[in-house]
Order: C-alpha cells, then sequence, then structure tokens
C-alpha cells in the first residue's frame, strides 16, 4: 500500500500545527469526530496539538474536560461505541496508569470480546520523552507498554510530514490507536528542538498507511532502527560516521502496531549490522522486538556482528539534567555503538551513555 497524498500547496510545518492541521481536516470531513481532553481549548494543549481548533469547531466538538483522565477515557470509549470517532489527549503519556483500566481492559478489548460487533474508533494523543527535566512521572515514553496489549495500534511519527498523514489514517481507522508525539519534536517556540522534524507539508489531506517504515538516509555499513526523536539524533550520527568512512542506514519505523517486519529485515539484509536505538527502557521492549525478529530470521539475514540495542536503563528518568542526559540515548553514544559493531572499541562504561546490550 503507498502512501497517498493530493497535488497541493507545500509549506514548511512544525510537528504540532501538522497534528492541529489533520484534525480539522478531518472534522471538516466527517462531522463524527471531536475531541476532548485537558487544555485542549482555549490554551490549544500543553503541546500545541489542538491550537486554533476551539475557535473553528466550538466547545461542543472542542471539549475541555477537568483532570479526570479515567472519566474522560471511558466518555471517549462509550461515544466511539455508539458510533462516534472522538481524540482524547493523554496529556503526558506516564498519565496513562491514571486510566489504565479503560485502555487496557476496555479501548484493547471490547471489539475482540464482542466478536467484532462493536467497533472503538478513539484516537488517544499523547506527549512522550525526555530531555527538558520533567522527572520520572513526565519523561518516559512507554510506546512499547501500549504495543504490548493485542488491540490497540501504535503510531510514534518523527516528523510534520508523517504526523499529518498518520494522524489521518489514526483519526480514520476503526480501532483505537494510540498517537506518540515526542516533546521535543513539536517544533514549541519554548522548547528547543531538531529542527529535522519541521518539514514541508502538503495543504491537502492525505493517509500514511500503518506497517511502513520509512528509509531515512540509505547506508551499506550497518541499519540504525529507530523511531520519533531518536530518528534525528541517529541521522546526526550518521552524518558524523560517514566522515569516518562508515555508511549507516537510518530506518524510521514510524508505527510499531503494525510494524514494518519486512522493511526491518530488508535494511538488515542489505547492512549486515543493526543497533536498534530506542527512548524506551532496555529491557522487555521495542529494541527486544526487534533483536528477537532479526534473530528468528538468520537464515535469510546474514548478520556480520552481534545486534547491539541503546536504549534508557531500567532506572527512573532522573530530574537532574546532566543525569537524565546520560541515561537518554544521545548522538555520541549512538555513534559509539556504531563504531563498536563495526569492531571498534565500545564506550567505557555503557549504562551512562543509555543502556547498551
Amino acid at each position: 500500500m503507498q502512501e497517498s497524498s493530493k497535488d497541493g500547496a507545500m509549506r514548511t510545518l512544525t510537528m504540532a500545527q501538522a497534528i492541529a492541521e489533520a484534525i480539522g481536516q478531518e472534522m471538516e470531513r466527517d462531522p463524527a469526530v471531536f475531541v476532548m481532553g485537558e487544555d485542549i481549548g482555549k490554551y490549544g494543549g500543553i503541546f500545541s496539538a489542538t491550537t486554533g481548533l476551539l475557535d473553528r469547531f466550538g466547545p461542543e466538538r472542542i471539549m475541555e474536560t477537568p483532570i479526570s483522565e479515567t472519566a474522560f477515557m471511558g466518555a471517549a470509549l462509550g461515544a466511539a461505541a455508539e458510533g462516534l470517532r472522538p481524540i482524547a489527549e493523554l496529556m503526558f503519556v506516564d498519565f496513562f496508569g491514571v486510566c489504565f483500566d479503560q485502555i487496557y481492559n476496555h479501548m484493547a478489548k471490547n471489539c475482540y470480546m464482542s466478536g467484532g460487533t462493536v467497533r472503538l474508533p478513539v484516537v488517544i494523543t499523547t506527549g512522550i520523552g525526555g530531555g527538558y527535566n520533567d522527572a520520572a512521572q513526565h519523561s518516559q515514553c512507554l510506546y512499547a507498554s501500549f504495543a504490548h496489549m493485542p488491540g490497540l495500534k501504535v503510531v510514534v511519527p518523527s516528523n510534520a510530514h508523517d504526523a499529518k498523514g498518520l494522524m489521518i489514517q489514526a483519526i480514520r481507522d476503526n480501532n483505537p490507536v494510540v498517537f506518540c508525539y515526542h516533546k521535543g519534536i513539536m517544533g514549541l517556540s519554548w522548547m528547543s528542538y531538531f529542527e529535522g522534524s519541521t518539514n514541508a507539508v502538503p495543504e491537502q489531506p492525505y493517509a500514511i498507511p500503518f506497517g511502513k517504515s520509512r528509509i531515512v538516509r540509505e547506508g551499506s555499513d550497518v541499519t540504525i532502527v529507530t523511531l520519533s526523536q531518536m530518528v534525528h539524533k541517529a541521522a546526526i550520527a550518521a552524518e558524523q560516521l560517514a566522515e569516518e568512512g562508515i555508511s549507516v542506514e537510518v530506518l524510521d519505523l514510524r508505527t510499531i502496531v503494525p510494524l514494518d517486519r519486512e522493511g526491518v529485515l530488508a535494511s538488515v539484509a542489505r547492512t549486515g549490522r543493526v543497533l536498534v536505538a530506542d527512548e524506551d527502557y532496555l529491557s522487555f521492549g521495542l529494541s527486544g522486538e526487534i533483536a528477537a525478529l532479526v534473530a528468528e530470521h538468520l537464515d535469510t539475514v546474514a548478520l556480520r556482528a552481534p545486534v547491539r540495542r541503546l536504549a534508557v536503563p531500567d532506572v527512573p528518568i532522573p530530574f537532574s539534567r546532566p543525569l537524565e542526559q546520560a541515561v537518554i540515548p544521545q548522538v555520541d553514544a549512538i555513534a559509539a555503538a556504531v563504531r563498536g559493531l563495526m569492531g571498534a572499541r565500545p564506550p567505557v562504561n555503557p549504562l551512562f551513555q543509555g543502556a547498551q546490550a
């Protein structure tokens, strides 16, 4: 399935602007689409994902809620069961724990438990990631936790173009979708961010199919499998490594449920080496899933080095900026891990450069 977009003017948008535009266009197309959550109206969302929508659609479709995640996730569930298409903003992914039952036991399972008679077209949008001294309860990624739950689709874009197309696809999907946007690539003026996330976006609506990864940079020596903000760190590391004669291919997963297994295996087959760079926790997560995928296909993928994983060590995200920067993988840690795959000396203390395995 190919990405589709109509001809239209291309503008440079931030990821926040692209997401808000996608939601607005789908609300214009389908009166069943509405948004609910904390500070999504006049404030436009803490990460600006709903900026301007209240003025266009009014409070009946841009619905401010109290600080009551369990209540409004339950309301979104009920609305979807009755034929509406709610978008519910969970301000920080860390707050998932507050409404765990509504998502894990109901959104993810009620279609299956009803024999397919109940469809739940809910989009949960949520901010992920660290790097801004928000400490342990506001800095996690946790997308692997959602991916572990059968019944949920999980989307994690890395740039404005993909964010718009994936959001439109998410809203039109008849299944619950968790849409994770990293705070550090939303393009907010009050927060430093990676410039590569702000890019050209068509004015017209377009959908990007789930389960289709994107090759950000072609290479022949090592594949870096990654997503979200880590895509930009990997691209910077790849530029640095090219000066050393190391050719790195960067693969942006874009969605992890569904996962583009064929795309991962094809890239690794070309390079023979793979590094999984992830801002989620090291143990029992996405990096282990990709490593297992490659290991299960060694009959068709000839590796020239063992799979290497680079992720957050199994500790809460620290408030201290030096410690936070140490546990979240940075550009230097990615470059060092690639050199290790190529046979160079690995970092002396990998714990404090993002955990490696």
